[in-house]
This record gives structure tokens, C-alpha cells and sequence, in this order.
């Protein structure tokens, strides 16, 4: 028998043994893999280890939750590995913008109906940000010299179809001959760090991944890319009063594979939305000016499928849209 075939018949068993009963008062019976696709420092590897961790403090599950970074192929490595583990619920994955992108590719074969979502913890906002002595005091500024010297200027990224990189080619949009070159990193700890080492000229990732050098003033925030300023960085501005009406952020979350039992997804989301009302992660989105939202594991499926639909436009344009 092939890897695969028996993986699959694995799978298939072990959800028939999960759907014979006691699902609720056995699971989880042992610890859950929550996979991350991108490196340590990165949002998503952020977002996930203080979920881990506020499950474990306040005893919200009989079972810890680990944090495992499968990093490679922009997320290819992690979502198929996570796709081997169908039907099995001590498996989760941290959801981002990647779980979209890798639904338009024709090489992955994995759509978005090969998940369980569970639930959106939060949308973390897109920022432009440059090292601190940077010559660039505005965004006007930082497009105004890629419009007179296209390419010249380098901004780091973490994804090649990250939301990040949707940022860039949206500012390029409004901004006629305006071009950067971008070089991809494992994550956007990796990105961020390359900036405040004045290795690249800019970047577009989450403030929660370069807080750390902003305050130590290795990094300055040009503009966050909400839709207004956020009461935790009042002295942003937004990119729409720089005159770019442009909004993009990551989304936070958490999915199984398709086919878990439907007593367990229940039991998971149960446990995220007590998280989510912990006085600990208020204080995470406070300061990691994340958009502090909660949806549901039905609710956040049908905010997954529209989102696949806004972000058509921008996966054909760079090359990955289905034919």
C-alpha cells in the first residue's frame, strides 16, 4: 500500500473510532500539535504561543497545546503536512492569509474545504515600517523615490503571497511607476529584523513582529494599514490620511483538518473563545495593536470564503490564480 493510501485509511479510522462515542469526555486525552508555518518571532508564531500558553495557565484544557514551526515553501511544507493528519483533531493549524493563497495554487491541491475552521482570534494590521534614522519621515516620501528610481528601494517580506506582499502591490497600484524589489524571508520576525539591521529599506509586516525594535528605536512607523487609527497607537496615522485609501491585515486563527468530529470542534472552540476573553490575551491585542475580533467556527468559515473572493484580483495579478 502506497504512503499515502494508508495514511488516508489511518485517517479514516481513526475518525470511525472517534464517531463511536465518548469523544466529549475523552478528548484530548493527549497533547495537540499546533502547527506553524512560519519561523519563531513571526505574528502567526506570536499569536499561537500565547494561546498555547494562556490554555495551559488557566487550565482551559486537560492537555497542553505545542507550538511546532514547520517552516519551507511558503507554507507549503506546513500545510501538507497538516493535510496527512485529516479527520485528526490533535492537529490544529495557525491560519493566516497563506491558507488562502495556497487554495488558488495548482500545485496544491488543498482548498478550503480541507478545513475545519475553528475560530478568528484577530486581524492584525499591515504596517510600513523603516529603519529609525531612515530618510523616509512619510509613505509619501517612500513612494515618491520608487517612482523616480523604480527597484531601487528593497523591502523585506514573508510571504511571496502573504498579505504583506498584497500591500506592496496595492501601494504600487496607487502609485503610477512606482516599483520595489523584494526579497522573501522565512517569516516576518526574519523580515523585520533585516530592516532595523539596515539590510532593506522598508517592510509592510505586523507591528507585533518588529515592537520590540521600535521600542528601542531600530524602527519608526510610517502608517498602519486599518481603516482608523487604533486607541493603542494614536500617533499613527492610517494610510488613507496619507492619501492612499488602502486597508490589509493578517488574520489570526485557527483550523483543523476536514473531517474532525464535530464533538471535538466544539470542545476546541469552546476553550479559543475563553482564551479570547482572557484578561491575558486582552492585553496581547492591546499591545500588539491587533484588531480584537472574535468569530466563531461557522462564522469564520464564511469570513474565509469571502475574503478568497476580495483577494482573486491580487493572487491572478501575481501569478497564482487558478487557470
Amino acid at each position: 500500500m502506497q504512503a499515502g493510501t494508508l495514511r488516508a485509511a489511518l485517517a479514516g479510522i481513526a475518525a470511525a473510532m472517534w464517531s463511536a462515542g465518548g469523544v466529549a469526555e475523552s478528548y484530548p486525552s493527549k497533547p495537540i500539535e499546533l502547527i506553524v508555518h512560519t519561523s519563531a518571532g513571526s505574528g502567526g508564531d506570536i499569536v499561537s504561543r500565547a494561546v498555547a500558553e494562556i490554555l495551559r495557565k488557566e487550565r482551559l484544557l486537560p492537555q497542553p497545546v505545542l507550538v511546532v514551526n514547520r517552516v519551507g515553501g511558503s507554507g507549503v511544507v506546513a500545510f501538507n503536512y497538516f493535510q496527512t493528519r485529516r479527520g485528526d483533531p490533535y492537529y490544529m493549524l495557525s491560519v493566516t492569509g497563506t491558507m488562502l493563497a495556497l487554495a488558488y495554487r495548482p500545485d496544491t491541491n488543498i482548498g478550503l474545504d480541507r478545513y475545519t475552521p475553528l475560530a478568528l482570534f484577530a486581524i492584525d494590521p499591515q504596517t510600513i515600517m523603516v529603519p529609525f534614522d531612515s530618510p523616509y519621515k512619510s509613505v509619501k516620501d517612500l513612494l515618491e523615490a520608487a517612482r523616480r528610481e523604480p527597484g531601487s528601494l528593497v523591502v523585506a517580506n514573508s510571504s511571496p503571497q502573504g498579505t504583506g506582499r498584497m500591500l506592496v502591490y496595492l501601494l504600487e497600484k496607487h502609485t503610477p511607476g512606482a516599483k520595489f524589489r523584494i526579497v522573501n524571508f522565512k517569516g516576518g520576525g526574519d523580515a523585520v529584523t533585516s530592516v532595523a539591521g539596515g539590510h532593506t529599506h522598508f517592510t509592510t509586516e505586523n507591528l507585533a513582529e518588529g515592537l520590540g525594535f521600535v521600542e528601542g528605536k531600530k524602527l519608526r512607523v510610517l502608517a498602519i494599514a486599518a481603516s482608523e487609527r487604533l486607541p493603542q497607537a494614536p500617533d499613527v496615522p492610517t494610510l488613507q490620511e496619507s492619501g492612499y485609501p488602502i486597508t490589509a491585515g493578517t488574520m489570526r486563527g485557527f483550523a483543523f483538518t476536514a473531517g474532525v468530529p464535530k464533538e471535538a470542534v466544539a470542545i476546541m472552540e469552546g476553550a479559543l473563545e475563553r482564551v479570547h476573553k482572557s484578561a491575558a490575551w486582552k492585553e496581547l491585542a492591546r499591545r500588539n495593536i491587533y484588531q480584537d475580533v472574535f468569530l466563531g467556527s461557522e462564522d469564520f468559515r464564511a469570513f474565509l470564503v469571502k475574503r478568497f473572493e476580495e483577494y482573486r484580483g491580487f493572487y491572478e495579478e501575481i501569478g497564482l490564480g487558478r487557470k
